[in-house]
């Protein structure tokens, strides 16, 4: 109770105070590390119709589920703004994206249970491309520091005698999380498909105008062409082994198969 009331009244200060007149949002972008959510996000957000949330990967139905409702109100607009928003321009929609959310079972149990009725919107990457960028994130950050092939190895043998939830919980996941059908299945199995909204960040790189007019259709705003695309936490690092992408496309190729099946579309994540 006393840390609720720390960070609803002292750390969130007057959003805090107001938090019972603040809205939920419509709309959660859940994708997966490294996939390009947050440049999606901010995208989004430059819709006119579109508010922004306090920052983006808030993190409340993982992390800070404990904090309470009322801190998570706190990170959005008031009913009073989205009110004003719709009188000027016919609509108004609020979201937030946190992609650690995508392979977690009790997080999509309680979006489900606490805002059924927002959108679900998830983008996601050739998971070999996703795997190495994630690895050279760890190794930017100093948490890594084996070979990206001794990586694999490693998390290839501890798959083998662990359940898919604790190597994808594990700090050296970059596999894991690129098992993208052991994950979306967790947010078929709760709303309905037509809730869900799935893309890949190499459409959205190639064709951002058709994505974006797509995505705001499923939102039920209307068209509109943003001027500045987002390309946030972007980076350089060396290509991957010649040999070594040829593994990881075999290594997916079965997984990506049983995902394009839940999904019923394809991806060209052959290459």
């Amino acid at each position: 109770m006393l840390k609720k009331i720390y960070w609803n009244f002292f750390k969130r200060n007057i959003f805090g105070i107001t938090a019972s007149m603040r809205v939920l949002p419509d709309f959660i972008i859940i994708g997966s590390m490294k996939c390009g959510t947050t440049s999606l996000y901010y995208d989004i957000c430059e819709h006119p119709c579109t508010l922004a949330a306090a920052y983006d990967e808030i993190g409340f139905f993982d992390s800070n589920f404990h904090l309470g409702i009322n801190w998570y109100r706190s990170m959005f607009p008031t009913q009073k703004i989205m009110n004003k928003i719709r009188e000027d321009t016919g609509y108004s929609i609020t979201g937030e994206d946190t992609p650690f959310y995508f392979w977690k079972k009790e997080v999509a149990e309680r979006i489900s249970l606490d805002i059924p009725k927002t959108k679900i919107i998830v983008i996601l990457r050739n998971p070999v491309d996703r795997a190495y960028s994630n690895y050279n994130l760890a190794v930017r950050e100093n948490n890594e520091k084996l070979t990206f092939e001794e990586t694999i190895e490693e998390e290839i043998r501890f798959l083998e005698n662990h359940t898919f939830r604790d190597a994808v919980d594990s700090r050296r996941s970059y596999l894991s999380k690129g098992m993208y059908k052991n994950q979306i299945k967790l947010w078929f199995d709760v709303f309905p498909r037509k809730q869900i909204h799935v893309l890949s960040t190499e459409d959205m790189q190639q064709k951002p105008k058709q994505e974006l007019l797509k995505i705001f259709r499923f939102l039920g705003i209307p068209e509109y062409t943003i001027k500045n695309q987002q390309k946030q936490k972007v980076a350089k690092y060396e290509e991957m082994d010649v040999e070594t992408r040829k593994k990881l496309l075999d290594f997916y190729k079965p997984y990506n198969e049983d995902f394009f099946q839940i999904i019923q579309q394809r991806f060209n994540w052959e290459n």
